[in-house]
């Protein structure tokens, strides 16, 4: 895993990440365990019990590994996962803010050609929101023993 990915997840309580098959390429959708807390929150949102909630719980809740990092910040692919998004010997990390793809590189490739060609076409453009600085992570202090008492 890029070092540059990891560090972006520095902050959270588990020590690796969280893959699923995407729902719209033959890529694996990653994220970080609280990204992953926020989509079962949205998810909670719809109708309970309604087909859409049910195959959308399916499809990524039920479907998503939790993936620790060893203790070089590598990530052991489960076969199945390998097998669905088609990769080799190599793979392409795309970042797409606060998740990322993971896909294998002769996939991606047009597609990101295409996507490039489109939003040139369009004249796309994006207005920046204001900055949020990443939320720091919560530190623990053990009682004192005056709070003991």
């Amino acid at each position: 895993m890029p070092k540059r990915f990891r560090a972006a997840l520095e902050s959270e309580t588990f020590a690796g990440i969280y893959l699923y098959e995407s729902p719209k390429q033959v890529a694996l959708e990653g994220c970080s365990e609280s990204h992953m807390e926020r989509i079962a929150a949205s998810l909670d949102a719809l109708d309970m019990f309604s087909d859409e909630a049910d195959d959308l719980a399916d499809t990524i809740l039920g479907a998503s590994h939790m993936l620790p990092f060893d203790g070089e910040g590598r990530i052991i692919l489960p076969p199945e996962l390998i097998e669905f998004a088609q990769i080799t010997d190599q793979v392409a990390f795309v970042g797409r803010g606060r998740t990322f793809r993971i896909w294998n590189p002769d996939i991606y490739k047009p597609l990101q050609t295409a996507s490039r060609t489109r939003t040139l076409n369009r004249g796309s453009t994006l207005k920046l929101g204001p900055f949020v600085a990443p939320a720091k992570p919560a530190t623990h202090t053990p009682p004192s023993e005056e709070d003991a008492s």
